[in-house]
């Protein structure tokens, strides 16, 4: 019923930088975080940031100062802006957001992921 789609990645070198968005699409009534997600290869799944439906955010130390992450309410979008990119960085980004259908039961959903890679 509900759709994530990201789009941006691709292969940057360092010093680069990236902007990903992530589109909700479906049978959405409101939606009350939205985050991105990241995933190295022999890694397990990390939290980079978050932004709730008031605008408040958090970011991981390792990003801090680097990304920014934004959203459209309107458009049901978010956006991560990736600056002073490192090798560090490569992974697969997922797009997170937790949905609130018309039936009022709130759901977590998964974007497929856009692959960064940060290399020279």
């Amino acid at each position: 019923q509900v759709q994530l789609v990201e789009s941006g990645g691709g292969l940057v070198q360092p010093g680069g930088s990236l902007r990903l968005s992530c589109a909700a699409s479906g049978s959405i009534f409101s939606i009350n975080f939205m985050g991105w997600y990241r995933q190295a290869p022999g890694k397990q799944r990390e939290l980079v940031t978050t932004i709730t439906s008031s605008g408040n955010t958090n970011y991981a130390d390792s990003v801090k100062g680097r990304f920014t992450i934004s959203r459209d309410s309107a458009k049901n979008t978010v956006n991560l802006q990736m600056n002073s990119l490192k090798p560090e960085d490569t992974a697969v980004y997922y797009c997170n957001a937790v949905v609130q259908s018309f039936g009022l039961v709130y759901k977590t959903y998964w974007g497929q992921g856009t692959q960064v890679t940060v290399s020279s």
